[in-house]
């Protein structure tokens, strides 16, 4: 099941080159803050939420409007960092939104996408990203190869890293790249469900954590941010949660005053 949902992804990542998403005209200016020292420094939950309209594992989310004004609504309710997706296939996303909420905001943004080749990365940076989004098990899978080569040509494209795992091995081996931060994904991409902890599996016994973790997928709650922190996460990566709330700012609001 595991190749199926990940073979899609990659193919969907292929069509949106083809079709020619990410043949981009623009050169956007990237967030002159630092998130991974917001995540040292910041006293309460530090938050990377999501703008996200729909999703292979929950369909239509929310209907499409203004993505600047959730934007908007999420910072003023304390969130440090905006992931926006730029997949069209399964996801209802778009580079152009991202750009929009490139142009209104200055808080750090990760492209949020299925990174398979370096047109993407290319794009990445002429839409003002931060941040892009590698993930371990394709080049595990071998549905990619040269992570090293991936991840240091999105460094020279001025962007930084973020690498995503859901296994112990997997985080071994993102450990031993150059990525700048480490996701770890609660959701199993095989099977679509979500366990919160799979954080604390990944995590338990690993004494030194070299790179900052953030914890993403299935986090509702104050109390669930709570329990990923103790579990060893740095940061936390909501996107359904906030997108199916009513009140965004309010609901953002809650959740970084975890703790």
């Amino acid at each position: 099941m595991a190749k199926n949902i990940l073979r899609k992804l990659v193919n969907n990542s292929q069509m949106a080159i083809d079709d020619g998403v990410y043949e981009i005209e623009a050169n956007l200016e990237k967030s002159s803050k630092d998130f991974l020292h917001t995540i040292k420094t910041n006293p309460h939950a530090t938050l990377l939420t999501e703008i996200k309209f729909a999703s292979p594992s929950l369909g239509k989310i929310r209907t499409l409007t203004d993505p600047v004004s959730i934007a908007n609504k999420m910072i003023a309710g304390g969130s440090k960092a905006l992931s926006v997706l730029t997949q069209p296939h399964l996801f209802n996303g778009s580079p152009e939104y991202f750009m929009k909420v490139r142009e209104a905001v200055d808080v750090p943004m990760l492209m949020k996408d299925i990174m398979i080749d370096k047109i993407q990365i290319d794009a990445a940076k002429k839409i003002g990203a931060d941040y892009m989004l590698v993930i371990q098990s394709l080049y595990d899978q071998k549905f990619l190869s040269e992570i090293d080569e991936f991840i240091a040509y999105g460094h020279k494209q001025g962007l930084q890293i973020l690498l995503e795992v859901h296994t112990k091995q997997e985080l071994q081996n993102a450990l031993n790249t150059k990525a700048d931060l480490i996701g770890i994904n609660n959701r199993n991409l095989d099977t679509l469900e979500i366990d919160l902890k799979t954080t604390k599996s990944i995590l338990s016994g690993v004494e030194e954590k070299s790179r900052q973790i953030l914890s993403e997928s299935g986090i509702n709650t104050p109390e669930d941010i709570q329990y990923l922190k103790k579990c060893g996460a740095d940061a936390f990566l909501i996107g359904s949660s906030i997108m199916k709330s009513d009140n965004i700012e309010e609901q953002v609001e809650k959740l970084v005053n975890a703790y």
